[in-house]
C-alpha cells in the first residue's frame, strides 16, 4: 500500500524512515554501520520512502542514507530538505550554540535564497550519491528572503530535472497560501502526534481543500508515546530530549497513564503501543505520510508493522476520548 506525493506520480510509503536520529546531532551520537543496515533493512521489507536533511549531522544522515541506497535508487524515494546552513552569517538565526558532531562549536541559520537553495540541492545530490530528489523541502520558512524567491529556486529545480517536487516543513496557513502562489507544492511537513495536534484546527483542513498532503514527524513525540521511557530514564551524552516539557513531570507520568488505557487495544490488534501509535497517526485526515525514526533492523521491523493492520472508527473514537482527557502542561 502506498499513497500517492500530490501533485506527482510518484508513491510513497504511508510510514517512511526518518532519518534524523542517524546522523546524531540532538540524539547522543549514532552508529553508522548500524543506521546503514537499518535503512537497508528498510528499504527490503517495503519501506522504501527515507527522509533526511542536511543538517541532521551536519551531512551525515544524507551520506549514510547515499551508502545505502547505493545500486537500489529505483527501488526508494528520497525526501530531503534545505533551508538550514551552519556556514556563519548566512540568513536569519535559528539555533545558537549547537555543536557540529565532532564537537565545534557552530550557529545554524535559515537561508532560503535562490543561491542557496540551487547550491544546497547540488550538495545533497552529491551527498546521496544520486542525480534526482523525489521532494525537496524547505526546513523552515526564512524570514530574511522573500518567499517568491525561495519557490522561484524550487521551479527552477523541477524544470532542471533535479527534483520531481517541491515541499516545504513548518508552514503556517498563511505561509503556505503565500508561497503556493509561486510554486506548486506536494507537501508541508509538520510536527504531529497523539499530544501535539494543532495542525488539525486549520492546517489539515486548508491542505486537503487545496491537495498539498501532510507529513507527519515526530509521531512518536521523540519516543515518549512508545510507553518504554518511564520516570529516571537514563539519557545519552547530547540527547535534549529531558529538556522538552512533554520528559518532564508531571507530564511523563500522565502520558504513561494514557498510554495504559489505550494498551487494551494495542493488545486486541497483537501490536505495541509505538505500533498502535503510528497506525492512529496514519489514519488521521490529511495525513500522507508518516516519518518514523530509525537506528536499527529491529526497528524498522516494528514500525513496519503499522502499515499491515487497521484501526476501526469505534476504536478511533475511542482513543480521541482518552487523548481529550489527557491535560498536559506544556
Amino acid at each position: 500500500m502506498k499513497n500517492k506525493l500530490p501533485g506527482t506520480n510518484i508513491q510513497i510509503t504511508p510510514i517512511a524512515f526518518g532519518a534524523w536520529a542517524i546522523g546524531g546531532w540532538f540524539w547522543g551520537g549514532t552508529d553508522e554501520k548500524e543506521s546503514v543496515k537499518a535503512i537497508e533493512h528498510s528499504i527490503d521489507i517495503g519501506i522504501t520512502t527515507i527522509d533526511t536533511a542536511p543538517v541532521y549531522g551536519f551531512g551525515l544522515s544524507e551520506e549514510l542514507v547515499g551508502k545505502a541506497i547505493k545500486g537500489k535508487r529505483d527501488k526508494v524515494q528520497i525526501l530531503t530538505k534545505f533551508g538550514l546552513t551552519w556556514t556563519k552569517g548566512k540568513g536569519s538565526i535559528h539555533f545558537k550554540n549547537t555543536k557540529l558532531n565532532d564537537g565545534t562549536p557552530i550557529d545554524i541559520y535559515r537561508c532560503g535564497s535562490k543561491e542557496q537553495v540551487i547550491a544546497e540541492c547540488e550538495e545533497c545530490l552529491t551527498r546521496l550519491g544520486t542525480d534526482y530528489i523525489e521532494l525537496f523541502q524547505q526546513h523552515w520558512p526564512d524570514p530574511s528572503t522573500p518567499v517568491e524567491e525561495t519557490m522561484e529556486a524550487i521551479e527552477i529545480l523541477k524544470q532542471q530535472g533535479k527534483i520531481d517536487a517541491g515541499g516545504v516543513s513548518n508552514y503556517s496557513v498563511e505561509q503556505m497560501k503565500e508561497a503556493s502562489k509561486f510554486a506548486q507544492l506536494s507537501t508541508n511537513q509538520m510536527p504531529y502526534s497523539m499530544v501535539l495536534r494543532d495542525i488539525e484546527k486549520d492546517l489539515v483542513p486548508w491542505s486537503i481543500e487545496n491537495n498539498v498532503g501532510i507529513i507527519a514527524y515526530s509521531p512518536l513525540q521523540r519516543g515518549i508515546l512508545t510507553g518504554k521511557i518511564k520516570a529516571g530514564h537514563k539519557f545519552g551524552e547530547g540527547d535534549h530530549r529531558p529538556d522538552t516539557p512533554f520528559f518532564q513531570e508531571p507530564n511523563l507520568s500522565l502520558i504513561n497513564n494514557f498510554l495504559n488505557s489505550i494498551k487494551p487495544i494495542a493488545e486486541s490488534h497483537k501490536v505495541t503501543l509505538a505500533q498502535l501509535v503510528l497506525r492512529w497517526t496514519i489514519q488521521q485526515p490529511g495525513i500522507t505520510c508518516v516519518l518514523a525514526g530509525s537506528r536499527t533492523p529491529k526497528q524498522i521491523e516494528e514500525n513496519a508493522v503499522a502499515m499491515q493492520f487497521e484501526l476501526s472508527k469505534t476504536e478511533i473514537a475511542t482513543i480521541n476520548t482518552k487523548l481529550a482527557e489527557l491535560k498536559l502542561k506544556v
